[in-house]
Formats: structure tokens, sequence, C-alpha cells
């Protein structure tokens, strides 16, 4: 099977009547990709960024952008409110997203021992989607929003780099922690969210801070929170996905 890594330069290149049955695209730059006179039974798409700027994806002629965002405000009840805009209405997202977590985490309990370790197709763990949270807490909360001295948990999970990616990890935490724990660590970042959102004020939302990936972008404290809350519905939707997965059998061998 051939396989292409960051090396090989593809931009520009033309299929003509070959077969990618069972292709796999991690990772891949895919914008602006024009496929004509092709089958797609069984595709699957998983793009966290489609509804990220105005260009479409069109099937057909039509933009299907609306159509998967409503059926996802559909399936995620709360989801919608996502971008809440002022003080009330961003307390009651984030208390539809305490409850699409709770519901979630009774499912995952409910299910054999050892699920929150089970990786679907080299995905992460439950264990380990819940530590990147409180990563993404304590990045966009703890250090843009509060400037707290130290805003990150030991406990906090970065992306891992991909083959041939030579990114180096500000934090590498270690891959086996107790659920419990990690429960735990979680615990404490939705409550420190839970409670600036309790005293927060459209005056504070409109403050400005740095981007924390890049301090020459300045953004508003709302913006920070709304980075937040599409973190958590991207990751719970991963998380509903990959128990799908691990129910219906399908599952890869790393745990």
């Amino acid at each position: 099977m051939a396989r292409f890594t960051p090396s090989d330069d593809l931009q520009g290149a033309e299929f003509v009547d070959v077969s990618l049955r069972g292709s796999r695209f991690v990772g891949a730059d895919l914008s602006g990709v024009v496929m004509r006179g092709v089958e797609v039974g069984g595709l699957e798409v998983d793009a966290p960024w489609l509804f990220d700027g105005d260009r479409p994806l069109t099937v057909n002629g039509v933009d299907v952008r609306p159509f998967v965002d409503a059926e996802l405000d559909r399936r995620f009840p709360g989801r919608s409110e996502r971008r809440a805009a002022d003080p009330v209405a961003l307390r009651h997202a984030w208390a539809a997203l305490e409850r699409a977590w709770a519901h979630l985490l009774e499912r995952a309990a409910a299910l054999p021992g050892g699920t929150v370790d089970v990786s679907v197709d080299g995905e992460w763990t439950v264990a380990q989607t819940l530590r990147h949270l409180v990563l993404a807490t304590d990045l966009w909360l703890g250090q843009a929003v509060l400037g707290l001295e130290q805003p990150f948990h030991p406990l906090g999970l970065r992306d891992t780099p991909r083959e041939g990616d030579a990114t180096t990890l500000a934090l590498q935490a270690v891959s086996t922690v107790a659920f419990d724990e990690v429960l735990e660590a979680r615990a404490s970042r939705v409550a420190l969210v839970r409670d600036v959102l309790a005293t927060a004020t459209p005056e504070l939302l409109a403050e400005t801070r740095a981007n924390p990936h890049d301090d020459s972008f300045p953004e508003t404290v709302l913006s920070c929170l709304h980075t937040i809350l599409e973190e958590e519905w991207e990751h719970l939707r991963y998380v509903v996905r990959d128990l799908d997965a691990i129910e219906a059998g399908r599952r890869s061998p790393t745990t």
C-alpha cells in the first residue's frame, strides 16, 4: 500500500481513472480539491474546521455545511448555544454542555471496564480526551483570560505530533493515569469555567487578551470562551463517535 507523508508534495496533483477505494486521509489539507464523476458510497469525512471561514463544501452543486450544522445541533442539544454572546446566555450554554458531558460519562461508565482507555483507529481515548480538555481550559481561561502564573495541570495532554512532525511538546504528560484522577482534574476545570461565568459582565467579555498561541493576535475574553465551547462540543462529538464504534465492535487493537 502506498503511503504519503509530509515530505511528499501532492499539491495540484491530478488523479484520473485511479482507485482510491479504502484510502485514509489523516490531517491532510484537502481545501480546494475538485472531484468530478467520483464514486463516494461509504465516504466518511470528519472536518473539525468545516464551519470556519466562508469556503463552502459543495456536493453536486449544494453547499452542505448548513445541513451538517443543523443536524449536529439536533443531535447535540445545547450545541447551538456555543456562540452565545452575553453573560446570561453563556451561563446557559455552559450548563447545557455540562449536562451533555454528564450523560456521556454515564454512558461510558456503563460500558465494560477499561472502555475509557480504549483507542478507536488511533484516536484519543475518553480519558485522553478529558485530559486534553483540561489543557484547553488551562490555555484559554487560566493563561489567556485569568493570567494565572501557573495555569497548567500536570495531567493536561497536548496533541501528539504525527510522524515526521518536529513539533516539540511544551507539556509531556505520562500516558497512563488513573481515571479517577482524570475526572478530578476535569471537574476542577469545569468548575473554574462555571465560576468565571457566574460573575462575568459584558465589560469583562469585551476586554482584550493575548492569543495563547501567538500573542501578536489579540482576542477578547468572549472569543476565548467561544474557543473553549467549540473545543468542548467537538471533542464530545468525537467521544460519541468512538463509543458508538466500540459498542458496534469496531475498535483499534491499541489501548
